[in-house]
């Protein structure tokens, strides 16, 4: 999991489970040695239990409060992606069968040998890409039109791939050349192959209804039995993708957006006193940007899955 970091405390153990890493988002844990852990190994093999928290990050920083319901938000849209692209590429998920405790914001996955690689596919062009077609016309060594704007459509959706940071730390985006030095070239192009169809039925599956799938970064790794390049981590959810309503979006300008920008625009306006640069933490969130981001997830899950989401 690329958010998973290490870490001497966390969250409490569960029936079965073991707490063993915490990251950015979410908590992993493995079966424990006790009779019910064991069960689990008999019934699933090598499993860990992925959990969603409701805590949420900007510019690479945890902050406080979280957003209440993210966690399944997280959990539940992933889930139903995962079916929409069954057909495209295997994925880690054994089932959902959890405990109490992390009920609609748990998986239960079969754990990969992961890439280190994050495999991003852009539609359209905006945030670090846009920074980088601004300096040199190109995005991660590929050479885009003259004269796009924040917001424009790609001719073709591209592969933007990124490496992956550790926790505080910023993904570097890099040519795919450096992908190919990292996998080999044989894995590097199943990668690039495999987020641009991803991308491509998602982007179709959101424009039907009424939503812009910008951008999106996608997760992969080895099945250790099958050997099969599997999806894994969360997959086209507001945290790992920029949704955009499709009735609002209007080259040239910032776009709405179905995700934590509310948080974002906060923490960089001159309300929040925060200086991006400096070494002090982030202050705590407001009340109504805690709310309104809320608000935002749910209505991503919504228009995209057509049902609400079950609280």
């Amino acid at each position: 999991m690329s958010d998973a970091h290490p870490t001497p405390s966390g969250p409490g153990d569960l029936p079965g489970w073991r707490h063993v890493y915490s990251g950015k988002v979410r908590d992993l844990y493995e079966p424990d040695s006790s009779a019910a852990g064991v069960a689990l190994r008999d019934r699933h093999g090598d499993v860990v239990l992925v959990v969603a928290s409701d805590r949420v990050s900007a510019y690479d920083q945890v902050l406080s409060p979280g957003i209440p319901d993210k966690g399944v938000v997280l959990t539940q849209l992933s889930l139903w992606w995962f079916d929409q692209l069954a057909d495209l590429v295997p994925n880690h998920v054994v089932g959902t069968d959890v405990p109490a405790a992390v009920a609609g914001r748990a998986m239960v996955c079969r754990r990969l040998d992961m890439f280190p690689v994050e495999c991003v596919a852009r539609g359209y062009l905006t945030g670090s890409g846009l920074a980088e077609y601004r300096t040199n016309g190109e995005v991660t060594g590929i050479p885009l039109p003259a004269g796009l704007v924040d917001g424009s459509r790609l001719p073709e959706p591209i592969f933007t791939p990124a490496t992956k940071a550790e926790l505080g730390e910023h993904d570097e985006n890099v040519r795919f050349s450096v992908v190919v030095d990292t996998v080999g070239p044989q894995a590097a192009e199943t990668l690039r192959d495999l987020t641009l169809a991803v991308y491509a039925r998602a982007e179709q599956i959101a424009r039907e209804r009424g939503v812009v799938l910008a951008d999106t970064k996608l997760e992969f790794g080895t099945d250790p039995t099958t050997g099969a390049v599997t999806l894994g981590d969360e997959v086209l959810t507001p945290d790992s993708s920029r949704f955009w309503p499709a009735d609002a979006w209007q080259p040239g300008r910032a776009q709405p957006s179905f995700d934590k920008q509310f948080v974002r625009d906060w923490l960089t306006s001159d309300a929040s006193g925060w200086d991006r640069a400096s070494d002090a933490p982030p202050p705590a969130l407001p009340a109504d940007v805690v709310e309104r981001t809320r608000a935002r997830y749910l209505e991503a899950y919504e228009r995209l899955t057509g049902a609400p989401l079950a609280l």
